[in-house]
């Protein structure tokens, strides 16, 4: 057996590189089924994020339904899914450029809504066929300038460009779907401040064509989630309500509401897209995800409409979703502890299971995989959390004897989702440089039932970071990592506990945010309709409470910031705006606090582009390596997998070493302006710092980002439109051709 480097922990070299993880990178989503044929969504950073609707073919090939000039995406929500259907002849699939719904019938795609006054002002989600094909039932979302968004649910016409209001008056609606026997849909209903988590209603009416149907309420309240709702093919309704403080199904039959299963477990989860799916129907029978207690596998499970379990099938999958069928088998997204995200078959009758495709096939040595392990502790208020623990893993390293690993400590978006212990390339980046790793799921979080998740409930900002903070204590106090290097890190509500986390509190060295909010009031006024009233319940009524959105924004305390933090935003981001990274950075400068801000041009909430996903892993490493001591520039490129880029942009606005940090976005403005030859990003490098005093490189790099993200924007100016291109190049014509580096 080959002996292992004994090493510093955090210092690993490691084959998980950043472009590994993105390399293949894939993002599976929203399976489809018809006779023949098993569609699903694949999201490509490689294509800046674009997500194509792919064909896996009964002869096991595949093919891409439309060209480059199409993204089955909505933005509805602004999370969107729910973005296509399927027929027997046709395809429909709403587009992101244009938000527009387009009919596909073999190479011929042609758009079946109208054009909106304003650009993307109509925008469709939840696509749903109706039984003969005519109609597609879906969620219609209305834009107008400086007026909240209003929600309906439409009919859209397949065969012409017209559409009928089925229900309309209520804040949101999701889910229509129709009896598969007669003209009966059902859909769910409900209204701010309730997120679908917190109470939903389900209702049927008869669908004859025309507007406004009559409803009959089914089940469901402002405080009973109900989510899920299908047909059976012997007109039953099926659905989840968490009536029973868990997430299980129930079914409404000959004007009875009943319970199939009731277990304590969570059988659905939040609705934060439209479309997810965690149980189909087949000959009157269910067949539902789920997880095994006794071993680490994951289940499909058969169970007639009495609740009774058939069949349990085991899969090497513990993490399931978007499960449908196709004649007799099961279709489903699936991961586990050592494998990414796959499209799966299960055939039921020989119980054969069957991988269709990868989204990023692990090709390096399983040894080098960290195994989550699943934990409880406990947390304020005598009460407990519980988190995914990853120990250090590398086949070739193990540290020094006298050393405990430093910890990451991982603060979910949402609030209200989730963890779990599938494969994440993103955490095993980590664990194989010496880095332990703990994933928490904080009380708020899906999974661990109704009263669990509603504790976060007038809490936020004060039990998630305070279950944080205990995951850590819990783990130093058990002697598995170093108490006095821990970091912590998250997105969104994420990115907020670890503000919080970092202001308030003084138990971390450092930390990084990915588009998290600094400012609750700001967010207030400035985010999308579905969220817009989320606070109300997650903090307070405003402005009635304006005071504890006040404490609870770090922005307001930046004298108790006292450790270094590195924030990640785009440029684009409708749920998050920029301006919530901008001022947490103010603060932080204002403290002399090192820190970093990296905007990402053109991307929104959650990053989707291959570089970008790239450039964002490399400078929290090297974030996190200065903090820890590494002294110069040359050493922090001499790091695994280190960019000369991103660590020009750490030392630069971290650290305050002269450096002149030149992406996309300045290569593009440079050539606008003849300020180099265009030829690559090194070379544009070296033109500038000829060109400009190195006491000027720190703060002007920022200086062009932003007048660039303002004026000189990548398609509008061109070289033609802002002051510096005119003032300089009066005699210009043309456009620009810029050359990508």
């Amino acid at each position: 057996m080959k002996s292992k480097i004994k090493s510093n922990y955090g210092s690993w070299a490691s084959e998980i590189s950043p472009q590994k993880i993105v390399e293949g990178g894939l993002i599976f989503s929203e399976i489809r089924t018809n006779d023949s044929n098993i569609y699903f969504l694949e999201g490509r950073p490689s294509e800046s994020g674009r997500y194509v609707i792919v064909k896996q073919n009964s002869d096991g090939t595949t093919e891409d339904i439309f060209t480059q000039n199409y993204n089955s995406r909505n933005a509805v929500h602004e999370y969107g899914g729910g973005s296509y259907a399927v027929g027997k002849q046709n395809l429909y699939f709403s587009n992101w450029e244009d938000q527009k719904i387009y009919s596909v019938n073999g190479k011929n795609i042609s758009p079946i809504t109208e054009e909106p006054d304003n650009p993307r002002a109509l925008r469709y989600a939840d696509l749903t066929l109706s039984n003969d094909e005519k109609w597609l039932f879906c969620v219609r979302e209305t834009h107008f300038e400086n007026k909240e968004a209003k929600n309906e649910l439409v009919a859209v016409s397949t065969e012409k460009k017209s559409t009928i209001i089925l229900a309309s008056g209520r804040d949101f609606y999701s889910s229509p779907r129709q009896n598969p026997n007669n003209n009966e849909i059902c859909w769910l209903e409900w209204d701010h401040p309730n997120m679908p988590w917190d109470g939903t209603e389900l209702f049927i009416g008869n669908f004859e064509s025309k507007s406004n149907l009559e409803k009959k309420h089914i089940d469901g309240s402002k405080n009973i989630s109900i989510i899920q709702p299908e047909w059976s093919s012997s007109g039953e309704l099926i659905y989840i309500s968490d009536e029973s403080g868990w997430w299980n199904l129930s079914k409404y039959s000959k004007g009875k509401n009943s319970t199939i299963l009731s277990e304590e477990s969570d059988h659905g989860g939040p609705s934060w897209q439209f479309g997810f799916s965690t149980y189909f129907i087949k000959d009157d029978f269910i067949y539902l995800r789920g997880k095994s207690k006794k071993s680490n596998k994951g289940l499909i499970r058969k169970i007639n409409f009495s609740g009774e379990i058939i069949e349990e099938i085991k899969v090497k999958h513990t993490s399931i979703g978007y499960i449908s069928n196709i004649n007799n088998n099961v279709v489903y997204i699936g991961s586990s502890p050592n494998s990414n995200s796959e499209i799966a078959t299960l055939d039921l009758i020989e119980k054969d299971l069957n991988i269709l495709k990868e989204s990023n096939p692990v090709t390096f040595d399983l040894e080098d995989i960290s195994i989550a392990e699943e934990i409880s502790f406990p947390t304020t208020y005598n009460e407990k959390a519980y988190a995914y623990f990853y120990k250090p893993q590398n086949k070739n390293y193990e540290g020094l004897a006298e050393e405990k690993p430093p910890l990451i400590v991982i603060s979910h978006g949402g609030p209200t989702s989730a963890t779990n212990d599938a494969l994440s390339l993103s955490i095993q980046y980590w664990t194989s440089r010496g880095f332990a790793v703990v994933d928490v799921n904080y009380r708020g979080s899906t999974g661990y039932g109704r009263a669990f998740r509603d504790s976060l409930k007038g809490n936020w900002g004060v039990y998630d970071t305070d279950d944080c903070i205990a995951a850590a204590d819990f783990l130093s106090e058990n002697g598995l990592v170093d108490s006095s290097r821990v970091a912590i890190k998250g997105g969104s509500a994420g990115g907020y506990t670890t503000i919080n986390a970092l202001t308030f509190h003084d138990r971390f060295a450092v930390g990084a945010t990915y588009y998290g909010i600094a400012d609750l009031s700001v967010f207030i006024d400035d985010t999308h309709k579905f969220e817009s009233r989320y606070l109300d319940t997650l903090i307070g009524k405003y402005p009635e409470e304006k005071q504890k959105y006040y404490d609870r924004s770090a922005i307001n305390f930046t004298d108790q910031l006292s450790c270094p933090m590195i924030i990640f935003q785009g440029t684009e981001d409708k749920i998050v705006p920029p301006s919530q990274a901008e001022i947490m950075a103010k603060g932080l400068r204002d403290k002399k606090i090192p820190f970093s801000l990296i905007m990402y041009e053109g991307e929104q909430h959650g990053f989707r582009q291959s570089k970008n996903i790239i450039s964002s892993l490399e400078s929290e490493l090297y974030f996190y390596s200065k903090v820890l001591g590494f002294k110069t520039f040359e050493e922090l490129e001499k790091l695994p997998g280190v960019g000369h880029k991103s660590a020009s942009v750490i030392m630069s606005q971290g650290f305050g070493h002269p450096a002149f940090p030149v992406d996309t976005h300045i290569h593009r403005l440079a050539q606008r302006w003849g300020l180099t030859n265009g030829k690559n990003v090194t070379q544009t490098e070296k033109d500038l710092k000829k060109i400009f005093p190195m006491n000027s490189w720190n703060k002007l790099h920022l200086q062009i980002i932003f007048y660039g993200r303002e004026y000189c924007e990548a398609r509008k100016c061109f070289g033609l439109e802002c002051k510096i291109c005119k003032t300089c190049f009066p005699d210009r014509k043309k456009p620009v051709q810029t050359k990508k580096p």
